[in-house]
């Protein structure tokens, strides 16, 4: 998915910052601890005032930032927003940042947030989650055989059922399985308990398992 992203003409402009969230070319693996060094670094420029060093910081991380939006809201344009919205969010709070996180679960707390917010004033039913515990209904759009020969993907048929989960549980499942995320990580991003985390990952399994099920699979 490509996307570009400018500056809305609401928001104050930062800077020396430029909010070009266009997603970059996939760079050769790099160890988890490198990476983390390599933050450390640009986290300390942004700190000592260098605006350069954040948008490094936005290039590394905007792919993961958009992903986590869109699986949310569902609707590109508003992911673009609230994405861009993240940033900003994450620049002019930035002397905050307690270094002894980890930089994209911060940064994954204010973009979740954003898209709560966004959410609740929208569509807060889509937030209710109280009736995981009755039995799934999935509505009439049962995938035909010409729809399962064309199918790129047995990914393609587990993306698509996974959209059709409450935005709660897909956030968790998004985290876990995509960003790969520990369960404490994504406790902190979603400033949730981590047994929380557990029970939502538990259920949208269950949910994923029966969808399935009722298309065939499984």
């Amino acid at each position: 998915m490509d996307f570009r992203l400018t500056m809305p003409s609401k928001a104050a402009a930062i800077p020396g910052v430029i909010l070009d969230l266009t997603p970059v070319k996939s760079k050769c693996y790099t160890h988890p601890m490198a990476s983390k060094n390599q933050d450390q670094i640009l986290i300390d420029r942004c700190l000592a005032g260098d605006s350069r060093a954040f948008n490094d910081l936005i290039n590394r991380y905007k792919r993961q930032v958009f992903s986590l939006i869109f699986r949310l809201v569902h609707n590109q344009n508003d992911a673009e927003d609230i994405a861009q919205e993240t940033f900003i969010k994450a620049y002019k709070s930035f002397a905050g940042y307690d270094s002894s996180y980890p930089f994209l679960t911060w940064l994954f707390k204010i973009a979740h947030n954003s898209a709560i917010d966004f959410l609740r004033a929208q569509k807060p039913e889509s937030l209710s989650i109280h009736d995981e515990e009755n039995p799934v209904d999935i509505e009439d759009t049962q995938i035909s055989l010409e729809e399962r020969i064309e199918a790129a993907s047995q990914q393609e048929l587990i993306d698509r059922v996974l959209d059709t989960l409450p935005p709660l549980y897909r956030e968790v499942l998004v985290l876990r399985h995509q960003q790969e995320l520990s369960y404490e990580e994504i406790a902190e991003s979603l400033d949730i308990p981590v047994g929380t985390v557990k029970i939502r990952l538990f259920r949208a399994r269950d949910i994923m398992k029966q969808k399935l099920v009722k298309l065939g699979y499984g």
